[in-house]
């Protein structure tokens, strides 16, 4: 088999599994015509059916169609004792001196009330194309022959089709409801419990909104209903750019002390200030007292010699 065909099958029975309830192994209802077809062209049947839908089968025959091959001309014993094997359908038509043909009794079978049903989801391999022909009105009635020693699967009929399209737009149109339906409910649930959250919080903080609701929060306007409205105004200042706060310490007395009134204090007690070096002590209001610079001795011998009227000349 093909690749391609073999996906198109892989593909057919995936849509009919998910459709019409089908499952592994597909009960596959066998006409004496396919059984003959299959020993003429020497192909082993149940491998061939295997193949072709993708996973177990368990084969089937009618009490109708061992009859047929029992009548077969020429005769086929080995083709009987193969069928012998299958598992028998039971058609109740033994009962009657001729057999049905395969269109009545396969009919019969798959759809016994005329309902256009597949109940059992029988797979049907025919080689009778009426008997194709008339499974075609029947919805999820997968058809197998065989075409020149090759196994075919017929694509989904009209009717088939038409059952499955439409029980997709019913899972499409569920789908939508209930999310109309569920998706507001939910959201709804979740702002109410965090409003009775914010609300339960506010009325723990503030006994008068508990005196005007009530204990249990009954009497006056249900405030867990309002949603909050999100007050909308000027952005915060990066914090990066701001100045930082001076941290505040607790002193040895409790009282609240800053950085600078700690760092005096270790000051005078150590005598030393941050970088080793004597401190100075006293009040931080007091001037400070110029430091004197060192003239030069050119520089006083000329002012003085300026101050005489007289002029230095250097030798």
């Amino acid at each position: 088999m093909r690749g391609k065909r073999s996906k198109q099958y892989r593909k057919l029975m995936q849509q009919y599994g998910m459709s019409f309830g089908f499952r592994e192994p597909y009960q596959v209802l066998l006409d004496a015509d396919i059984i003959l077809d299959a020993a003429r062209y020497k192909m082993d049947l149940i491998t061939g059916l295997q193949r072709t839908l993708h996973g177990k089968v368990k084969p089937m025959i009618t009490q109708c169609s061992m009859r047929h091959l029992y009548g077969a001309d020429p005769r086929a014993p080995h083709q009987i004792e193969e069928a012998k094997q299958y598992e028998r359908r039971r058609c109740n038509h033994h009962t009657l001196d001729e057999p049905l043909t395969a269109l009545e009794c396969l009919s019969s079978v798959v759809d016994p009330k005329g309902s256009r049903t597949n109940k059992h989801r029988y797979v049907v391999a025919s080689q009778d194309k009426n008997v194709r022909s008339a499974m075609r009105q029947i919805p999820g009635v997968p058809l197998v022959y065989i075409n020149r020693s090759v196994m075919i699967m017929e694509p989904m009929a009209g009717a088939t089709e038409d059952v499955r399209q439409k029980e997709e737009r019913g899972k499409f149109r569920m789908g939508l409801k209930a999310r109309g339906r569920s998706g507001p409910t939910l959201k709804r649930k979740r702002e109410d419990e965090s409003g009775d959250e914010s609300n339960r919080d506010a009325r723990h903080h503030q006994p008068g909104l508990e005196k005007e609701h009530g204990p249990n929060g009954g009497g006056g306007v249900d405030l867990s209903k309002k949603k909050a409205k999100r007050t909308r105004g000027p952005k915060e200042p990066n914090p990066l750019s701001v100045r930082k706060s001076k941290k505040k310490l607790l002193g040895e007395d409790g009282s609240e002390q800053t950085e600078g009134t700690v760092l005096a204090s270790t000051q005078s007690e150590t005598g030393l200030d941050a970088e080793g070096n004597p401190a100075i002590i006293g009040p931080t209001d007091a001037p400070v007292k110029r430091k004197r610079k060192r003239k030069h001795k050119s520089n006083i011998a000329t002012g003085a010699s300026l101050e005489g009227g007289g002029v230095m000349i250097a030798v």
